[in-house]
């Protein structure tokens, strides 16, 4: 694998981000999926129990809806449907954690290991070591978030430059946090150091953070799109043909079971694009951390001569 390495410590503009990005991830999805389905196989089936619920409860109390003085019993599709909310809150909050984790641990190790083969235990094992800080990180990181929404939407209210500073921010935020999250895996620093030297690069190279992020999350919006296409595709030509044949969708098990595999598939897929949104910020922050501290460059002007 050693001639597929690609060196991630160069200092590189937006448009050589981008082309990394899509190289790194042609060379390493197999790999990561690989690790990515090992450790969330769990939630993969946690995800179908949920879509379930959701899709049971949402349909069984529309079907029940009273309807000309008539009056039927939703308690139970309400609770389903409740239930459901909950369990995908806290499975997004457990995978949320999980995957950022996973992506920004890969690419450490990748890098780490110059493009040799990653063992998924060590991945793991790195994720455990920081497990404490990792969970601190998501809860202050969803607090901020919180107030990063309040401050946009206040903004949003402003004719035509209020949405496009709504973005901005939103985009800036989320470059911030990836970056900091890969300084504080790292570098092993602590939380609250790690969102210190995040803003320190964020503020230096803003724009190439922002732009790089705005690009690249387009690009996997498209892609995310173009993926959900067939089963969308396939779910419309079977909704198609039930009501032609007369089939009652909103009785249908088999319906139920196409809606479930759906929407599980919708909520896996977002999970993954977690991950793949993470390794944006990995690239970026290697890069950015090289061309503030030059590292990688003086350890190769070290090496001249020493015939490594």
């Amino acid at each position: 694998m050693q001639d597929k390495y690609i060196p991630l410590k160069r200092q590189r503009d937006v448009g050589e981000m981008i082309t990394t990005y899509f190289e790194f991830l042609k060379k390493n999805f197999k790999p990561f999926l690989n690790i990515f389905i090992s450790y969330n196989g769990i939630f993969i089936l946690a995800f179908l129990g949920v879509s379930y619920l959701l899709v049971t409860g949402f349909v069984g109390a529309f079907v029940a809806t009273p309807t000309f003085g008539m009056t039927n019993d939703v308690t139970s599709y309400q609770i389903y449907f409740v239930v459901g909310i909950i369990g995908f809150l806290v499975l997004f909050i457990i995978t949320a954690v999980l995957n950022y984790s996973l992506a920004a641990v890969y690419m450490i190790q990748y890098e780490r290991n110059k493009g040799t083969a990653i063992e998924k235990r060590k991945v793991w094992e790195v994720v455990k070591q920081n497990l404490g800080k990792i969970v601190l990180f998501i809860i202050l990181m969803m607090l901020m978030y919180l107030v990063v929404m309040i401050v946009g939407v206040v903004i949003s209210f402003i004719p035509i430059l209020g949405s496009f500073a709504y973005y901005l921010i939103i985009l800036a935020y989320t470059s911030w946090m990836g970056l900091s999250f890969m300084s504080m895996i790292n570098d092993n620093k602590e939380v609250t150091e790690a969102f210190g030297e995040g803003w320190n690069l964020l503020k230096k190279f803003f724009w190439k953070s922002v732009l790089s992020n705005l690009v690249i999350g387009m690009l996997l919006g498209i892609l995310m799109m173009v993926v959900l296409m067939i089963p969308g595709i396939l779910i419309g030509v079977y909704a198609f043909h039930s009501l032609d044949t007369g089939v009652d969708l909103a009785n249908s098990p088999m319906a139920n079971v196409v809606w479930t595999l759906a929407l599980s598939l919708i909520l896996i897929l977002y999970t993954i694009n977690q991950s793949l949104a993470q390794f944006v910020n990995g690239i970026l922050y290697y890069s950015l951390h090289e061309e503030t501290y030059n590292e990688a460059t003086r350890e190769r002007i070290d090496n001249i001569g020493t015939g490594e």
